[in-house]
Parts: C-alpha cells; structure tokens; sequence
C-alpha cells in the first residue's frame, strides 16, 4: 500500500508541475507518464534457468508491483518503488523447457546434453553460467538437443504465462503485458532479437503460441530472418483482430545486423521491406544492461556524452566486431539513414521511438537502481569481487561483470494505467528511455506556440499548436522554423539535472546525413567556450561513502528552442536528452558495501545517468 500511494504522489507531483491536472479525463491530452520494465527473463527463459533462475512469471510481476520476493538464491529482495508496469518477455525458442530440465523431467534428461547441463546447473556457479554460456551458444548455431525444440514445451509454458499476466493485470492500477521475446540469433550469433508486446488479453493470445526459429511464418525465409516474425505478426492480426508490436533488442551485439542497409539474406532492400519494417517496428531499446545503443563516439565524436556504457566488442556468441559493422546498430546512425532511404525506399523503415528494459535474467527488474543492481543472471548477485568476475569469454575479449549497466525503464505518456493507453502511447511513439531515474520530460514541437508557453502553459500549448514526442511536423509555412517546448523534471528521489539537450538529425540536398546537438538548457550561470561546449557542471560524488550531494544542478529545466540552422527543404528529426548531475555507478555502491580495495583503475565508479525521448520528425513540402 505505502508503495502504491508513494507512486501516485509522484504522478500527480509531475503531471501538475509540466502543467496538466492529473485529474484530466482520459478524453483529454495523456496525463501522466507510467514507467514499466519492457523487457523481463524469468527462469522459463532457458539460459536464465540454466544459471539457477527458479522464478517464474509470477514472482517477477510480483515483484515489479512492488512486493518483496524471494530471489532463486533465497534472499528477500523488493523495489524501492513499484513499476506501473511490465512485460515478462521470456525467450519463445526452448520457453519452458529448463523448468522441465530442473525437475529431472526422464524424457529430457535421456539426451546427454540436457543431462550434463542439468548437472552443471545443480553445481551452480561457475558451472551453471557455463552451462548457459553453451546453451545459447547452441541456439545461435542452431545446434540445440531436438528434444528442447519440442513445440509442446512452448505451448504448456506460454499458457501459464498467460494466467499469470491476466492474474494481476488492474486496469487502472497495474498493466502486466502479455509478451514474448523472438529470439534471431543471426547466422553465427548476431543478436536481432525482437521483444513482443500485445495490446490483447488472454482471449485472443491464449490459442496462439509465441513463434519461435524452429519454424517460418514467412513462405522462403528462414526461421531467423525478422521478416518470418512480421509475417507471423500479421497473421496473427488478422486471425485474431488484435493488435501487437515488436521491440528490437539493443543492436550492439548484432554486429552489425541490426540496421545493415540490406536484407537478412543479403538483398537490396525494398518497399514492402521498409513498410513491414516501419509498421510492425515502431520503437528501438537503445538502454538496457548490456550497455546502450543510442550514440557511439566512433559515429559521433563531437558527442561528449556518447561514451556512455559502452559495448563494441562482439555479437551474442562472442564473434568479433569490426569498426565498420558499428555504424549499424546505433539508433541515431539508423535515425539518419532511415531519412535517406525513405527517399528511395517510399517509407523511412528507422522511424524509431525511444525505449529501454532491463534484459534482467534474474526474474527481479531492478528499475534502473543503481544501489540495488542484482546482476544480470542469477550467478552475479551481489557480493565481494563481483566486478572481476567473467561475465562472458569473447573472442578476443574478457568482459567481466563491471561492464554490465544497473539501466533501464521506460516512461510512456498515456491517458491510463492500462495495456490499450500504454499500448497506443508505445505506438504512436509517445514514449522515452531512461538509463534508470524517474525523469519527466516533455518534448513538443510546432510553429505557432504562444509566447507565454511555458511553466503551467506549456502542455497545454504543446499538444493545442504541435505534436509530442514521436509526431510529425508538416513542413513549415514560408519564413518560419519549427520551434521546440522543452520541460525537464528531476526524478523526485533522484539526482539534480545537468543539462538538457537537443539532437538534430538531417539529410542534406547531396543525400549526406549530418547530426548536431544543442545545450538546450543547463543549472547554474555557466558559459560555453570558444569551441562550444558547456563546461562541466561539477561532481559531488564521494566515493569513499558511494554518496552524492544535489548541491549542483537543477531540480526543473523547462524553455523552448528554435533550430538556427533550419533549412525548411532538408528532412530532419529532432529528439531531446536529459542529462543529470554525477551520482554513483552500481561498482561504486559495490565497493563501499563489501569493502573493496584493489578494484581495476578501468573500472567506472561514476554515472551520468540520461533520459532519452522519441524524436518529432520534420517533412519538408514535396518538390
């Protein structure tokens, strides 16, 4: 009950202080941002049950409510503060099968493989994350034990998802999605998976069994190819009469695949592709524990901020990654070429909302906390040395446990807590991504905003004389440019904001893209220097305590920008980035709570923790 009324509190706190009752009728603008978790692996996800996950569905929506929970290592954990809502998103290829494996199920422990990852999974540790490590090196190859491919496992398993999900969805309340994550390891390990999300209940998601990559919904393409998945999704939608979504994943270990300028069979892409594309993919998780994907310094070295958790060594299965598959699994790069190929193509198949999710393998979302990160699988709980330990043996790289990210949630403008608001808000693209803290942002554009727009005017303003976040702007009538509304607030629990900022994508009249971003707006009276760039706004953390101070920075950042550079012929997207003050990575909480004393130089102790919004699209008039 204190969970739930604490975050009402802090709903109506930012609904009334970016200028809208959050008494509004669900007839009027969205009134409150909801904060869910799109992205959630219990132990019926195979390789989260292979490294000890024992939670289910049910103990994962448990604990997103707010709950307290008994972790699969029998320690009680809970969330400071309850999600709005989740999506449990467990693997469809093998969903099930591990719970059966655990159970000593004779017609799985008769292949020699299940045998010894059942007993590798009994030693735990070490063994249980090897015993992972290969079980999903077996899906990328697609050499799985035939009898995990069993379609019987996936059909037993999704229906008690859907009991669970339709248990303790509350409209109004609390909006537990049905969903599944499609899971395309590529050729050799390029990670497209694709999180799906239904708008429908259990009458329409029960009969239907999540696709997985044993088989093709797609006449001639494999079982992989993400055009198999949006064939599947639009039979599903016309048998149904309902309504679903696909997510795609992080692209930073797609090695490239994720936004190549070809198909998956390596042709030129088409019309119909980018339509398929663009319809069935409206959002991009760009925030997640495996690092991010919005920016990279390499695509973006004029970014100060681009350097933020970063992974660009390998795909899923540990394949190298080469500097020139990079520019094809970040969302700005995609964001700009997909404004060039929708001059080729009819349609821009990157038209990308922002999201984030956990990709927690643990069952227990820890909403973005970065003093309550439990792992990412079951084996990296929290405990001494945990930084060092081997997280996955690449190619040609160690990465150890302190590159894994405590990020993120999702905030999603809608009119209500339930799955059709929050769905049709993810849809329209009226949604962003935050590395973890609550931050309420408001991005609007248009061309005739009042003067007086801003403070308790400026929401109201925004959607009487422009579009939010994921909207498109007409093209501008002669002699004006698109103006910007802007309102930031810090997250009520959180840290003070540094900055807000705006990043400006365009494709120019020779068909190069081009990206510039804008201090917007910053705390404090600092000035830019001669090469434009703001200076820092500080740092108050203490390591010695893993403590912060808010005695730098903002609680509020609220005003409007208009594009000096505008060219009312050019096609261009804008988005916003807020930014807050230094606070304490998760290593650094790590340190101080176990005593560490010898921790790697490399090892990053401090954060600057972001939001990101979905962009507004600008059109110019057709020549």
């Amino acid at each position: 009950m204190t969970t739930r009324i604490a975050r009402n509190t802090l709903r109506c706190i930012a609904a009334c202080a970016l200028g809208l009752p959050a008494s509004a009728s669900s007839q009027d603008a969205p009134t409150a941002v909801f904060w869910g978790d799109q992205h959630v692996h219990t132990g019926w996800s195979a390789d989260a049950g292979l490294a000890g996950t024992t939670l289910g569905p049910e103990e994962a929506v448990r604990f997103a409510r707010g709950e307290s929970v008994k972790a699969s290592n029998g320690q009680m954990a809970q969330l400071r503060r309850a999600l709005d809502w989740v999506a449990v998103t467990d693997h469809s290829d093998g969903m099930g099968t591990i719970n059966e494996v655990q159970a000593g199920n004779p017609e799985m422990l008769a292949d020699a493989t299940v045998k010894r990852w059942h007993d590798m999974m009994a030693d735990g540790g070490k063994e249980a994350r090897k015993a992972s490590r290969e079980a999903i090196n077996a899906q990328a190859s697609k050499s799985l034990p035939k009898i995990l491919m069993n379609p019987k496992w996936t059909t037993s398993a999704w229906e008690k998802t859907v009991d669970v999900m339709e248990k303790y969805n509350e409209p109004g309340n609390f909006t537990a999605f049905l969903a599944y994550e499609w899971t395309s390891n590529g050729e050799i390990g390029q990670n497209l998976h694709r999180n799906v999300l239904f708008r429908d209940g259990a009458s329409k998601a029960r009969a239907t069994p999540p696709l997985t990559t044993f088989t093709s919904a797609a006449p001639g393409r494999a079982g992989t190819d993400p055009e198999s998945l949006w064939a599947w999704l639009s039979n599903w939608e016309s048998k149904t009469g309902g309504q679903a979504l696909a997510i795609p994943h992080n692209g930073n270990l797609s090695n490239g695949w994720m936004f190549r300028l070809a198909r998956y069979d390596g042709t030129p892409l088409t019309s119909e592709w980018a339509a398929a594309r663009a319809r069935w993919e409206p959002l991009y998780e760009i925030l997640q524990y495996k690092g991010q994907s919005e920016a990279h310094p390499q695509l973006s070295p004029l970014d100060e901020f681009a350097n933020h958790e970063i992974w660009d060594t390998a795909d899923l299965a540990g394949n190298a990654k080469t500097p020139e598959e990079i520019p094809y699994e970040y969302a700005r790069e995609a964001l700009k070429n997909g404004l060039k190929l929708e001059s080729t193509l009819g349609t821009n198949p990157f038209k990308l909302g922002m999201v984030s999710g956990s990709d927690t393998h643990t069952g227990l979302t820890t909403g973005g906390e970065e003093d309550r990160f439990l792992g990412k699988f079951n084996t990296a709980w929290p405990r001494p040395g945990r930084w060092q330990a081997v997280a996955r043996q690449e190619k040609t790289y160690t990465r150890r446990e302190w590159t894994y990210s405590a990020a993120g949630v999702t905030g999603v403008w809608a009119a209500a807590n339930t799955r059709e608001a929050i769905f049709d808000a993810m849809k329209r693209k009226e949604a962003y991504a935050s590395s973890g803290p609550r931050i309420t942002v408001r991005f609007f554009g248009g061309y005739d905003f009042p003067k007086a727009a801003a403070g308790t005017g400026l929401v109201a303003a925004g959607y009487g004389h422009g579009v939010p976040m994921g909207g498109d702007l007409p093209s501008a009538p002669p002699g004006t440019k698109p103006t910007f509304l802007i309102a930031a607030l810090k997250d009520p629990g959180g840290a003070n904001l540094d900055r807000v900022q705006v990043v400006k994508g365009w494709v120019d009249a020779a068909g190069e893209t081009h990206e510039k971003i804008f201090d917007v707006l910053w705390s404090g009276d600092r000035k830019h220097d001669a090469d434009g760039k703001l200076s820092p706004v500080g740092n108050t953390v203490d390591l010695a305590k893993a403590e912060y101070t808010n005695g730098i920075g903002a609680a509020e950042l609220s005003g409007r920008f208009t594009d000096p550079g505008f060219d009312a012929s050019q096609k261009a997207f804008y988005y916003a980035r807020v930014i807050e003050i230094p606070t304490p990575r998760w290593t650094a909480y790590d340190v101080v709570r176990f005593n560490e004393t010898d921790v790697d130089p490399e090892v990053p102790m401090v954060i600057q923790e972001r939001a990101v919004t979905s962009p507004i699209w600008y059109q110019p008039a057709p020549r």
